[in-house]
């Protein structure tokens, strides 16, 4: 969707667009018969200032910029000033010239000065010491060592225009691992944990971003992967980086080593949506799947003996039924299974036999005493017999029939972590549906010897366990930190860390320059075209990289960065977020009605009080509506607590700091103290649902009366779980309309829709019959009858979806304007480190052709109607009208067929 620009005649209730384009139009300016507004329509697609000419209708460029936008305009008499490439500069609609304006504003720039500061809140990984006497924590790019109980907070790296990340202690505590961006990408770095020694990196991958750390266990090699799905391995021997696998779907995330450093195992997809388990051979450089591809399995765990692999399965297909409809999904389906690696190894659950297990100990040990006879024997044999012993614990994979070894250990439903230590099995046990939710989950561990699942603690969110498996970092919902026993009945707040210390100076004209760079680099790495739409992306960082030195406050910097990203020209990026002090904000008690000023008697006069439908009233409804109020349009608002409500500032300034607080409200029919009356009421903090209730109210009563019942009206607001409550409501209530409008316009999207779409297109299969009953039908719960959908240009993203859909279901035709034309989404991507966010848009649709579509377009309508301003003023909706139009007359054409009555067979002859 572009922009255009309205001319409201309000003395002939007119109104028409101007200076039309397909370009961008915005802010206008009306000076004398001409109106003056940004638009990017030139060959530059640079935002410049144009005019219309209300006169002649001529369309006219008044600047020319090639590098930057023309952003900020505002109107004088004769002049328009403006802000271009961090300059301030003034155009003289009269002489058409444009000068700089030289400003100098006196200031000690405070947000500026390097500042101590407290980096708790900035914590994003984290990572616990071999023995649990400390952790390591990522926060706002720098590495911090934190003492459990006692000592010293290091500051690992003190690098304020370089970020830190993912800081993994190795498993003999003398080293840290984490990716540093100093070399200009992010590269595998070393430091020593104790503070004393310089960063060794041990990378030079160049251009992608990189993330997860795995060490093994000997210290001598980690495991990482990079946006790009590729699984790498580099050796700290040989200082080499090797290529282990590729995703062709997703990122890596679940990595565990074998005991003896010879094994990785790691979930892979192999569909679309769908993993399952890998392992590779650090010797052969080989890797094998271990399971087929017929359940969804992921996050490998090995025992730390070597007997057994612990891992995740989706296989507990228990469906959950809906109340409202047939419709059945199935949640709660982690499972946590066992595979046993050799043959010979017993399954977890073996049956056990005391007797007989005594008198096997008894064999063994005759064994162990005839082999001490024997070594003494042969003494020159003892070094080969070592070497053999060696060797017989390094661990063996009988690839041969593994899967049909599986052992499924708990039913879970819904899982989090898992870590094993010897004899152990940790893992985090979520109820309900969410695995991220206020409480946290259930920290338990499986006991293999006594074959129990006990409980560790509670509320837990996430967790590491030290390398020697007796202690456990835990985050919680609170997004604090404690490290306990790897034990039973263990207390979070017991082993609470302290944060007071974790302090450093931070820079920022130095880390705005490296969130500038991360920025730059998230998108080039994320986005979904390798090309870049074409831009020379390396000279869009030097462009915008020139506006840095005039940053003077971190929100200056999300303009820079989104003027940057913007030169991308596609839907979904966006730039926010950061350190910022946020002002305070005061509530505003609202009624959900609309005032009009008696300036004569000098009261407020209630002219309208919104309502939803009947069936809503009992959710959301005005204060003034609450039974027993008696409050009607017309009424006075007298005073607020006792005080006159005054005339000369705004009505909503006596309700300011009331939301949510009972209050005393004297009302009168009359615009007067005398005869009043005191109603007691709790105004609201926001009116927006109950304003948005009462217009679909409104809508589906027109479309009601104007069917004379026939048709039904569904509004949509987005494609994300509000936007499918209210389509499933709505839904469910007019089923047995004969056709339905469906209304998304200002869809803000969501969620890909296809859901939505199977909702409205299910067929009608069959009747069935029953004695003195009406049929049923199949399936149950269906509409089967015409549709139309509403669209216009502020429908995007799943908006534009849902549309799409909509017209390749052929569910019906579409009304309105094209849609705004934003289809290449986000799903998520690293942060920046002081809290900021930057998206890159990563998939882009495509039509069934292969070719890229939607995007930067939208969906056309079948019947291109205008909502004219002045036609809404007085409200009347030309979309709806159409609509409704469209509906009746599908109906006259092809009106509902029932089946009639039933003939029954007679099968007595």
């Amino acid at each position: 969707m572009t922009s255009v620009i309205w001319i409201y005649d309000i003395q002939n209730n007119t109104s028409e667009k101007i200076a039309e384009h397909e370009a961008s139009n915005g802010i206008p300016m009306w000076l004398g018969d001409r109106i003056f507004f940004l638009s990017d329509r030139d060959g530059n697609k640079k935002l410049n200032i144009w005019s219309y000419n209300t006169s002649t209708k001529e369309v006219k460029q008044h600047t020319f910029f090639d590098e930057y936008d023309v952003k900020w305009p505002s109107a004088g008499e004769d002049e328009i000033v403006f802000e271009n490439g961090g300059k301030l500069l003034v155009l003289n609609v009269v002489t058409g010239k444009t000068s700089e304006v030289k400003v100098m504003i006196p200031s000690d720039l405070p947000q500026i000065r390097p500042t101590l500061k407290n980096l708790q809140r900035f914590i994003s990984n984290f990572e616990i010491s071999r023995d649990g006497k400390r952790a390591a924590f990522e926060a706002r790019g720098e590495l911090f060592s934190v003492p459990a109980k006692d000592g010293v907070t290091r500051n690992l790296t003190n690098t304020s225009g370089v970020a830190e990340r993912e800081p993994t202690w190795s498993p003999d505590g003398k080293h840290i691992a984490y990716f540093s961006d100093a070399s200009g990408e992010y590269e595998l770095y070393i430091i020593p944990a104790d503070g004393k020694g310089d960063a060794k990196k041990l990378t030079d991958l160049g251009e992608s971003y990189k993330q997860g750390i795995f060490w093994s266990p000997d210290n001598k090699k980690i495991v990482f992967n990079d946006n790009f799905g590729t699984l790498f391995i580099h050796s700290l021997e040989n200082n080499k980086t090797t290529k282990i696998d590729k995703n062709n779907y997703g990122y890596f995330f679940n990595i565990s080593w074998s005991s003896d450093s010879k094994w990785v195992a790691y979930d892979n997809n192999t569909q679309y949506a769908h993993s399952t388990i890998f392992v590779y051979n650090v010797d052969s450089g080989e890797s094998k799947q271990l399971f087929s591809d017929f359940y969804n399995c992921s996050l490998p765990v090995f025992d730390p003996k070597g007997d057994y692999l612990y891992f995740y399965g989706m296989k507990n297909f228990d469906a959950t039924y809906s109340d409202q409809d047939p419709t059945w999904v199935y949640n709660n389906s982690t499972n946590l299974y066992a595979v046993t690696l050799r043959d010979t190894v017993k399954d977890i659950f073996a049956l056990k036999n005391d007797e007989g297990e005594m008198k096997e100990e008894k064999k063994e040990d005759a064994k162990k005493e005839d082999a001490k006879k024997d070594e003494k024997k042969d003494e020159s044999k003892k070094d080969d017999k070592a070497d053999v012993k060696k060797e017989d614990k390094s661990i063996k994979i009988d690839f041969n029939n593994l899967e049909s070894r599986t052992t499924l250990i708990k039913k879970l439903g819904n899982a989090g972590g898992m870590y094993a230590a010897e004899g152990k099995v940790f893992y985090i046990h979520f109820s309900g549906a969410n695995s991220w939710n206020t409480e946290g989950g259930t920290l338990w561990l499986f006991d293999l010897d006594k074959r129990e699942h006990k409980e560790v603690t509670k509320g837990v969110n996430q967790f590491r366990i030290s390398a020697d498996g007796k202690k456990i970092l835990v985050q919680t919902p609170d997004r604090s930190y404690s490290i306990i026993d790897a034990a039973p009945g263990a207390k979070v707040a017991d082993g609470k860390l302290g944060f007071a210390d974790m302090n450093a100076t931070v820079d920022p004209k130095l880390e705005w320059q490296q969130i500038f760079n991360d920025a730059w680099r998230i998108e080039r790495d994320f986005f979904y075209d390798p090309g870049m739409h074409g831009l020379d992306w390396k000279k869009m960082k030097e462009r915008y990289g020139k506006l840095l030195p005039y940053v003077a406050h971190r929100n200056d910097l999300n303009y820079v960065i989104g003027e940057m990203i913007a030169e991308l020209n596609v839907s979904h990026a966006y730039v926010g977020g950061g350190d910022m002090e946020n002002p305070k904000a005061s509530s505003v008690g609202v009624l959900g009605c609309d005032f009009e000023p008696d300036y004569n008697a000098g009261y407020y006069k209630i002219t309208k009080i919104y309502e939803p439908s009947p069936w809503d009233a009992s959710e959301v409804r005005s204060p003034l509506r609450s039974p027993g109020l008696n409050v009607k349009v017309g009424d006075y608002i007298i005073a607020v607590n006792g005080v006159a409500v005054d005339m000369k500032t705004d009505p909503w300034k006596a309700f300011q700091g009331l939301a949510g607080k009972t209050i005393v409200l004297t009302i009168n029919s009359k615009p007067e103290k005398t005869g009043s009356r005191d109603i007691l009421v709790k105004p609201d903090d926001g009116e927006q649902t109950l304003r948005y209730r009462a217009w679909i109210e409104n809508n589906r009563k027109k479309v009601d009366e104007a069917t004379n019942g026939k048709v039904g009206y569904i509004y949509v607001p987005s494609t994300g779980i509000d936007g499918q409550t209210d389509l499933y409501m709505q839904f469910m209530g007019q089923l047995e309309k004969e056709a339905l409008i469906i209304d998304e316009r200002f869809n803000s999207g969501g969620q890909i829709p296809d859901r939505f779409i199977e909702l409205l297109n299910r067929k009608l299969y069959n009747y069935w019959v029953r004695n003195g009953f009406e049929d049923w039908h199949t399936p149950f719960v269906g509409h089967f009858g015409p549709k139309v959908m509403l669209i216009n240009g502020w429908s995007g993203s799943g908006g534009d979806a849902f549309p799409a859909y909509f017209k390749a279901a052929g569910l019906g035709k579409l009304v309105g304007k094209r849609t705004w034309g934003g289809l290449v989404g986000i799903s998520g991507g690293p942060g920046l480190i002081d809290g900021g966010f930057v998206t890159a848009p990563s998939f882009g649709y495509r039509e069934l052709n292969g070719e890229l579509g939607i995007e930067g377009y939208g969906v056309d309508p079948d019947f291109d109607v205008e909502n004219y301003p002045h036609e809404l003023a007085k409200g009347n909706d030309q979309q709806l009208n159409k609509a409704i139009d469209l509906m009746l007359e599908a109906l006259k054409n092809n009106p509902p067929k029932k089946p009639g009555k039933v003939k029954y067979p007679d099968k007595s002859k």
